[in-house]
């Protein structure tokens, strides 16, 4: 077992993630491992990255994929200890004229964003050393789609009590209301990303609390983020940030000092907390 900082970063072969890995490379004082679930698309992002004079390593990661990401634990367990910087930043979106049934979109966007994503924190956030960082890429689209919400659904995201099983429980009635059709009386917005990304924000506000409850003396520091409209496969080339310009936020809260604690459970954009 080394003595060695580890910094994993999910969905990193291209977009954001990768400019991530870029920042987190130059900046971050121990190993960073680019993730994907194409192995060969990975071993491309690091090469090119190594042409740059980075040295990023690689693991492979489906998020959608207990199996895969309990490998990359235990590998983390048994290389280095433990986990100092965690991103989470795997997340997929249909196009907005992509004429997909919206039920579909609406399962198989929660499954990776929302579901994927938590099964990453389940497994890993308990490898965290002490002063570590966990930062999950959200969107502004969470707090648009919030608003979009019924008053009673906005109250219980934005409750400082509400657990994650509860949590668990609205995304999966989301799903079941857009199976039957029923999902606009049922008080929720039209957009599956959106709701995925509520999902996200909601639970870093769940697991910060817990962090604070269990590990308090650990100085962990766990926020949600949003990176901006950033020119990726995902947002188009109309976006107004390069990927490097949307990992700034990211990259800030994954490089917050030992110092810091603070922000903790919040939601940044532009590296300034945001109401929720």
């Amino acid at each position: 077992m080394s003595s060695v900082q580890v910094a994993v970063v999910t969905g990193s072969n291209k977009g954001i993630g990768l400019a991530i890995v870029r920042a987190l490379c130059k900046q971050f004082p121990g190993d960073v491992y680019l993730t994907s679930r194409d192995p060969g698309r990975g071993q491309a992002a690091v090469a090119q990255l190594q042409q740059e004079g980075l040295r990023p390593l690689f693991h492979q990661l489906d998020i959608d994929d207990l199996q895969s990401i309990r490998a990359l634990r235990d590998f983390l367990k048994e290389k280095y200890g433990g986990l100092n910087v965690l991103v989470n930043n795997a997340g997929i979106a249909f196009k907005v004229h992509d004429t997909t049934p919206f039920a579909v979109q609406a399962e198989v966007t929660l499954k990776t964003n929302f579901f994927g994503t938590r099964n990453v924190c389940t497994e890993l956030l308990p490898l965290m050393k002490p002063y570590g960082r966990v930062v999950n890429v959200s969107s502004m689209v969470s707090s648009s789609a919030l608003r979009g919400c019924s008053q009673e659904l906005q109250q219980k995201f934005r409750s400082d009590t509400i657990t994650e099983d509860e949590l668990v429980q609205l995304m999966a009635k989301f799903v079941e209301d857009t199976k039957r059709n029923v999902h606009d009386k049922e008080g929720w917005p039209n957009t599956a990303y959106g709701v995925s990304k509520i999902g996200v924000t909601v639970l870093s506000r769940i697991q910060a609390r817990l962090l604070k409850e269990q590990r308090k003396g650990d100085h962990i520091l766990l926020n949600a983020c949003c990176p901006g409209w950033v020119r990726t496969d995902m947002a188009g080339p109309k976006a107004t940030k390069s990927p490097d310009e949307g990992a700034e936020t990211p990259v800030y809260l994954a490089l917050l000092p030992s110092s810091a604690d603070a922000p903790h459970g919040q939601f940044v954009s532009d590296k300034t907390v945001k109401p929720w």
